[in-house]
């Protein structure tokens, strides 16, 4: 075998692969010892190859454990009798179950001792076997499907390990093709799935558009290692910011909450602990550059900033900017929230098919009611933004509409109470 050749060979394939060269060196030592147990080993050997990758030569050893001499017909006969009494449904403790002789990797003490005297139980004994020179041949033809498979697998476990520690981050890739509804993105050293449940459905997909993905899940398939990307995901307004906002990164700033209809719309809470920081002024930075960058990001999705505050009531009333809050009433064991305001602002309170009102509940953790009023009489707003006004006499003075469930616990917290849009 050209073992030169070879052993010349791992340097370039540990780096066009990105391997270690002992996963490298483990995948032929495998090789080479499945090649000499096919066409020169006996039954009873056990097979080890150990190959020097400096002077490319092989050594072939057979390894057994040394253990407690055994009569094997004995054994035998209670190995039978173990298996009846497993046939009849009897559990067995784990640590009465016969562990069977396997002459192939184990010898016995009596004979070990043969070897040399000063061998006792458990310990290793590798005798090491003649080479024949047509082994070097035979072995390179045996040994090439099965180094390839090796390094194969070798590759696969060190992308998963490597984009599992990646999980909840995000990603740059280019997509490569489609496959039916899903799209293969090329992240360079390992290719990503989009599902269409994580795809935005107005973001255009063409072959080539390289964006920013996050790593929702990384497994192993039968085919290797699954990625699974995301568009769509709320995490992945964060890690944007986190890249664009220095005073995130550093983390003087900290975005406690995240609302988004991934490709319409987003809101974020943002808080600082110190004084002179201005939280909301740093995610939207030097004329709106920094939000803008985001927004191009995500193709144009709307995201408002607002203030966080331990104060449910303000951060509630920051959460519905860009509208101005007249009142707000708070009952702590329902965990809703009633607000008024008035009949001009109710149509930005309640925004587009009740969005901004959507995505304040579910930003601040509260059921929201919205209530108008307009010299004293009640005006009711269905979520699409219709006024309806109330027929009958003696209908009460507040009319609600009661707006969206919140999906989050309020954080806790806080100093300042500005809200700010971009």
């Amino acid at each position: 075998m050209a073992q030169n050749n070879l052993a010349a060979a791992i340097k370039l394939v540990c780096e066009e692969k990105n391997l270690s060269v002992e996963s490298v060196i483990a995948a032929i030592e495998a090789a080479l010892a499945a090649a000499y147990r096919k066409e020169f080993g006996a039954k009873d050997q056990n097979i080890k190859a150990v190959f020097n990758a400096d002077n490319g030569q092989t050594a072939i050893f057979d390894v057994k454990t040394v253990v407690e001499n055994v009569d094997l017909e004995e054994q035998e006969k209670l190995v039978e009798e173990q298996r009846q009494r497993k046939e009849e449904g009897e559990e067995i403790p784990e640590e009465e179950l016969i562990k069977k002789f396997n002459p192939r990797s184990e010898i016995m003490i009596t004979d070990a001792q043969q070897i040399n005297p000063e061998y006792k139980i458990g310990d290793i004994i590798e005798t090491k076997l003649e080479v024949p020179e047509e082994y070097g041949r035979m072995a390179a033809q045996t040994a090439k499907q099965v180094i390839v498979q090796r390094l194969r697998e070798a590759e696969r476990d060190n992308i998963f390990s490597l984009y599992k520690d990646k999980e909840g981050e995000l990603v740059l890739g280019t997509i490569q093709r489609k496959e039916g509804r899903r799209f293969i993105v090329d992240l360079g050293q390992a290719s990503g799935i989009l599902p269409p449940e994580e795809q935005i459905k107005r973001e255009g997909y063409n072959i080539g558009t390289r964006l920013n993905f996050y790593i929702v899940e990384v497994k192993m398939g039968n085919k290797g290692p699954e990625i699974i990307l995301s568009r769509t995901h709320p995490e992945i307004v964060r890690e944007l910011f986190a890249n664009e906002v220095p005073e995130i990164a550093a983390g003087t700033v900290e975005i406690k909450g995240i609302a988004r209809e991934a490709g319409s719309r987003s809101k974020i809470a943002v808080h600082s602990q110190e004084e002179n920081i201005d939280p909301v002024g740093s995610c939207v930075g030097q004329r709106g550059s920094r939000v803008q960058t985001v927004i191009n990001e995500l193709g144009g999705e709307k995201i408002d900033i607002i203030e966080w505050n331990d104060d449910p009531k303000i951060f509630i009333g920051n959460a519905l900017s860009p509208a101005e809050i007249k009142e707000i009433e708070i009952n702590e064991e329902e965990k809703n929230a009633t607000v008024k305001v008035g009949e001009d602002q109710l149509s930005l309170a309640i925004g587009r098919n009740g969005q901004n009102a959507r995505l304040a509940a579910k930003l601040s953790g509260w059921k929201i009611d919205i209530v108008s009023f307009e010299k004293g009489k009640p005006v009711s707003v269905e979520e699409g933004g219709e006024e309806k006004k109330p027929s009958e006499a003696g209908e009460k003075d507040e009319a609600k509409e009661e707006v969206g469930e919140p999906e989050k616990k309020t954080p806790k917290k806080s100093k300042k109470s500005q809200t700010k849009k971009e």
